[in-house]
């Protein structure tokens, strides 16, 4: 058997209020934002703040939190989509500044949105192969870096983060238990950073606006295209959502709750809705740090446990949603002995 035992997470200290976004967009509200985002502020990493960084600061708060041994550790997994480099791994950088051991496994992941659902999997996986016992997966993500200045869509949207969980072959925690994948890559230009890679590799984007002059792309920056990525999530949620029960033997009624990539709270709310789950049933944290991609799950599960919305055999359906596309998600069950 695979358990999440223990589940961390950083913050940068740097904080983008709505009120902040509405000085330079006096068109928009406070309001406005928090009424259809349902976030308040995010944490923005520093010009001198990466992903090893936000990634090193959440593992030792972990290991600080929970008293585990960082000798304990052989696998790491990191998801990323904003490397430090695209080469050495990142993950190996951690490793070394974490101290972990020379026989411990290192691998970076390219996923957003859905990456903490598939990092579990894999995490599954290694224990299930008995090529590992004890996994520290971390997703870490510096999307910030990714927003243009004047793209005032996205900058209500995103923050940066970082969380770290441990995931076993024994003890007390979040038992996992099946998967659902899936992957529709001709939606990827849809939510995409076109320059700085090696297809496209030199940043020389010029900015596009409208007829209002105001922002609407630049290649060297995250584009996003809202309602194809709505339309997406809406499609495809309730049909994860319907194929991961199935997978488990279980209905609806079955789960005590659920918690969703939290991409912003109207979209949150619609997919609620279209699949018939009770509010009190659905978790919401994004209010004090914003989406936070691969974050986002982990985050609102540290959430759920430190609010005690998870007791002793419950089940939580997880949802992981957006850029490639990619989706993922799977039944966890908690177990105290």
């Amino acid at each position: 058997m695979a358990i999440v035992k223990a589940i961390s997470y950083w913050l940068p200290d740097e904080r983008l209020t709505n009120a902040d976004i509405v000085t330079k967009h006096p068109d928009w509200t406070v309001d406005k934002i928090s009424n259809k985002t349902g976030i308040y502020e995010r944490r923005i990493a520093d010009a001198d703040t990466f992903v090893s960084d936000l990634a090193v600061s959440a593992a030792e708060k972990l290991f600080t939190e929970y008293g585990i041994e960082r000798s304990s550790i052989d696998f790491l997994l990191l998801c990323t989509q904003s490397p430090d480099y695209f080469l050495p791994t990142t993950a190996c950088i951690v490793q070394d500044r974490l101290g972990l051991p020379k026989n411990t496994g290192a691998l970076d992941f390219n996923l957003g949105c859905s990456g903490y659902i598939y990092g579990l999997g894999l995490a599954k996986g290694l224990i299930a192969s008995n090529s590992a016992k004890n996994i520290l997966l971390i997703t870490a993500e510096t999307y910030s870096k990714f927003i243009h200045p004047d793209d005032r869509s996205n900058l209500t949207l995103f923050g940066d983060a970082a969380t770290a969980s441990l995931i076993s072959n024994d003890g007390e925690g979040l038992l996992l238990n099946e998967f659902v994948y899936g992957t529709d890559g001709s939606g990827a230009n849809n939510l995409i950073v076109n320059n700085g890679g090696i297809k496209n590799r030199h940043r020389q984007g010029h900015t596009i606006k409208n007829e209002e002059d105001q922002y609407v792309s630049n290649d060297d920056f995250l584009y996003m295209n809202g309602p194809e990525i709505f339309k997406f999530t809406a499609e495809n949620v309730p049909i994860l959502v319907e194929n991961v029960l199935t997978k488990n033997h279980l209905s609806l009624k079955d789960i005590n709750l659920f918690i969703f990539h939290q991409a912003n709270k109207f979209m949150l709310d619609y997919i609620r809705k279209k699949i018939g789950i009770d509010q009190d049933l659905f978790f919401y944290f994004l209010g004090e740090c914003g989406n936070t991609v691969s974050s986002t799950i982990p985050i609102a599960m540290y959430e759920a446990l430190k609010q005690n919305k998870i007791n002793n055999n419950d089940k939580i359906l997880l949802a992981g949603f957006g850029v490639g596309y990619s989706w993922g998600g799977c039944v966890v069950t908690k177990i105290n002995y």
